[in-house]
């Protein structure tokens, strides 16, 4: 049992680090397009927040995940449980927004539906970019008024032990659902026009396979490997919220250690390596994370000539 959870927290701590690595290239990237060409597009604003949001969360996941394995005795103050409870429905709030928004771009840039709906939305995309601001804004602040009115209620309960234990088992569900329940529908609409953009993409290679030219041929490869990427993008968002509720289940049987940390690398999995198959799968994406990755390189290479010196 000691040696499945050393080998679990070898592949967690891999997670970690590439994750970080992966994500901060991304930004990097991002930002020196964006110092270059003097401007930055949407589609680079919503790469550069996913990449970002997702180094926080990675970030907030371990310290939690660390202190739970190493720490099990330690006792936060009540302003610093507080400060880090908003921290976190911040991060997790972001975190999904920006991949929701992500979605829905590429939903309404790249499918091709002739629903009245659709093609509705598709000619107001800005407007739709502000109505998920505004989402976003209130189910922070609909988040927040609950995580406020969850501390007040934990700090003023004045009751038996076992009754209270009984109440956190069952209200830790209720309150975890009601505090991201912004979260859940952003999600949900996440998955839902990934799902409608495969269905998009696959019927259109399926027209582009029985014309069968050469360039219709390359076409029809391109669109096969985004289908391919939105559906490990899929899988990683499962895994990712499947790895936090395990974790959440895992406050009532502290002493399963192997499955906290199962859920801790299931986790991690969406926002470490996620970033990676966005790089590899994007040519702008991959050439711009060389260019830093040189950069890096000859600062590197200044730094020791200077220290020789």
């Amino acid at each position: 049992m000691l040696r499945a959870a050393e080998v679990l927290l070898s592949v967690a701590t891999t997670e970690v680090v590439l994750g970080v690595l992966g994500n901060s290239v991304i930004v990097l990237a991002n930002c020196v397009d964006w110092a270059k060409n003097k401007k930055l597009p949407k589609i680079g604003f919503l790469l550069t927040g996913l990449a970002t949001s997702r180094i926080f969360t990675i970030w907030i996941i371990t310290l939690d995940a660390c202190t739970k394995l190493f720490f099990p005795t330690m006792h936060w103050s009540s302003s610093l449980t507080k400060s880090i409870s908003y921290i976190w429905v911040t991060v997790n709030h972001l975190n999904v927004w920006f991949a929701a928004s992500l979605s829905i771009f590429y939903f309404l840039k790249i499918a091709n539906f002739s629903h009245c709906v659709f093609l509705w939305l598709k000619r107001r995309t800005d407007k739709v970019f502000f109505f998920l601001v505004g989402y976003l804004l209130i189910s922070l602040l609909i988040s927040y008024s609950l995580v406020v009115k969850i501390m007040k209620d934990n700090q003023m309960r004045h009751i038996n032990r076992t009754w209270e234990i009984f109440l956190e088992k069952r209200e830790t569900i209720i309150n975890y659902v009601l505090v991201n329940i912004g979260i859940i529908s952003l999600f949900m609409m996440t998955l839902t026009t990934c799902f409608f953009l495969i269905i998009s993409l696959w019927r259109h290679s399926k027209r582009m396979q029985s014309n069968g030219s050469g360039f219709r041929d390359l076409n029809t490869e391109a669109h096969v490997k985004t289908i391919k990427v939105l559906i490990s993008f899929i899988i990683l968002f499962i895994f990712h919220f499947t790895g936090i509720s395990i974790e959440i289940i895992c406050l009532f049987i502290p002493k399963n250690k192997l499955l906290f940390i199962f859920g801790f690398i299931m986790s991690s999995m969406y926002p470490s390596c996620h970033s990676f198959i966005l790089i590899l799968t994007s040519r702008q994406l991959k050439q711009a994370s060389v260019r830093v990755l040189k950069g890096l390189k000859c600062c590197e290479k200044g730094r020791d000539l200077r220290t020789t010196w």
